[in-house]
């Protein structure tokens, strides 16, 4: 069963890089902006999340929380966060299990996809990437959210 816009955004607990779980309904009342991205260190991954790092003030301004998945550990996290300064959590979904719940996840791993996700938890925005190489800029992110 595919996601559709208004529906209620899959629950899910995962690893966070901090090294505690992270839960997606604690973050009720607020907006989360999740983003699942092939690879830590990749060359459009890296574009992608340090742009939305560029322009987290926007995010913020919009009471938006970003909130990236991926499939690497929190050790690998922790040493993208650092060197490239991401102010935000990085998940690991190691076995692709929300990425599936989401429709998120390839043939051959991950595929690149943002959600909006608004303060009672609908979702609001989608977009799954069909090739790794496109990614969906901050601007478009920021405008979907100002029309929630």
């Amino acid at each position: 069963m595919s996601l559709k816009l208004g529906d209620l955004a899959p629950d899910f607990t995962l690893p966070a890089d901090s090294g505690k779980p992270f839960k997606l309904s604690e973050l009720r009342g607020q907006r989360v902006v999740l983003v699942f991205y092939p690879g830590d260190d990749t060359p459009v991954c890296t574009a992608q999340l340090c742009e939305y790092r560029d322009g987290i003030e926007e995010f913020e301004g919009l009471n938006a929380v970003v909130i990236g998945i991926s499939q690497q550990d929190a050790a690998s996290h922790v040493a993208f966060k650092k060197k490239r300064a991401l102010p935000f959590t990085l998940l690991t979904d190691a076995d692709l299990a929300v990425a599936n719940q989401y429709g998120a996840k390839g043939i051959l791993g991950l595929k690149r996809a943002c959600f909006l996700i608004d303060e009672a938890g609908v979702l609001r925005y989608q977009h799954v990437e069909l090739t790794a190489l496109f990614r969906r800029s901050r601007a478009e992110l920021v405008k979907a959210l100002e029309k929630l």
